[in-house]
């Protein structure tokens, strides 16, 4: 096989120097373009194509990012990777995937670049990590977190406005007369997770529209999947709790409670209305169709690259800073009519 063409020999073809042939690579202004289209056609004639590898390393950089997440078989975060790869491929980076479960080791070991360096940066989606995990990370490895885990201080963070995205939802709810609105997978205590701040924004729903908070109707889950869904409101069903409607807290919770519904014989949105979390596809052609709180998950995931890329080109840079990213209420069928 004949050998990969070297800047060295792009520049023979042309007849300029190997300076000039990277200068043109590299798009600076001060050549001619008459210069220019000559080391074009030596690029395309020789079949050169840039060592983006060995430009990086002699930057002391690798071209890889890593996105860490819980669980690649939950549709969101397998349409948000979608959203992250294609705003680092703009940018020329690699993105290496790492599921970790939700596990704090897992969790932990990507924080900490996995000690290896063949990452220049991490996108972080915790859900196990304590205050303290993150206060005594090394600082001198950009991180990014998603979801609602404080920065501590020490990395940005990049989410939607959870407690008014769920006000919103169940604003929508109360609109339409339900007061008996059981919350799948809502808690009132414990880490001040996407659960809890998702539960507040109902709690505070209600309590502007002089509803009383009923601590049954808040329903905790072990994951949030489809079967957990079902199963969550299944036991409501059977505990005679009467809800007029399920805010269901992602699209897997409430796709599984309207299979639920449908073996229980009953209607959405007919007898109970359903709103879900997260607008993922399967949402789109469920029947019926999911009214979701849809965040923008392009918008997550170009700031998230973004901030990342800015922190590894300026290291010394304020960290710490929370970005909220815009969602919005998609009413579709199964709280309408």
């Amino acid at each position: 096989m004949a050998a990969r063409p070297r800047i060295k020999d792009v520049a023979e073809y042309a007849g300029v120097s190997p300076k000039t042939v990277s200068n043109v690579i590299n798009d600076y202004e001060h050549v001619s373009e008459k210069t220019r289209a000559t080391v074009r056609e030596a690029i395309e004639a020789l079949g050169y194509r840039v060592n983006i590898a060995g430009r990086q390393l002699r930057r002391g950089r690798t071209g890889m990012i890593t996105l860490a997440v819980p669980e690649l078989d939950v549709a969101y975060f397998s349409e948000l990777a979608k959203h992250v790869m294609a705003a680092a491929d703009q940018r020329g980076l690699t993105v290496l995937i790492h599921q970790t479960g939700g596990v704090r080791e897992r969790e932990r070991a990507a924080l900490h670049g996995f000690d290896a360096q063949f990452t220049d940066g991490v996108i972080l989606s915790p859900l196990s990590l304590l205050p303290r995990d993150l206060a005594t990370r090394d600082t001198r490895l950009p991180v990014v977190l998603l979801g609602e885990r404080s920065a501590a201080g020490t990395a940005d963070h990049v989410g939607i406005d959870n407690v008014a995205a769920a006000r919103e939802a169940t604003e929508h709810l109360l609109a339409r007369g339900r007061r008996r609105i059981a919350v799948i997978g809502g808690a009132v205590s414990g880490p001040q997770g996407t659960d809890r701040l998702r539960t507040q924004g109902y709690r505070a729903a209600l309590r502007s529209a002089g509803v009383p908070f009923e601590a049954e109707l808040v329903v905790p889950v072990d994951a949030f999947h489809w079967l957990d869904g079902a199963r969550a409101v299944a036991a409501v069903l059977e505990r005679d709790l009467r809800p007029d409607a399920l805010l269901c807290l992602n699209d897997h919770l409430a796709l599984g409670a309207l299979r639920a519904l449908h073996e229980a014989r009953l209607r959405a949105p007919q007898d109970i209305d359903v709103v879900g979390f997260d607008d993922i596809e399967a949402g789109r052609f469920s029947v019926p169709s999911l009214t979701t709180i849809a965040p923008d998950k392009s918008a997550i995931a170009t700031t998230a690259v973004t901030l990342l890329v800015d922190r590894i080109d300026r290291p010394t840079a304020e960290h710490g800073v929370d970005h909220i990213v815009e969602h919005r209420l998609i009413v579709r069928e199964s709280s309408t009519g």
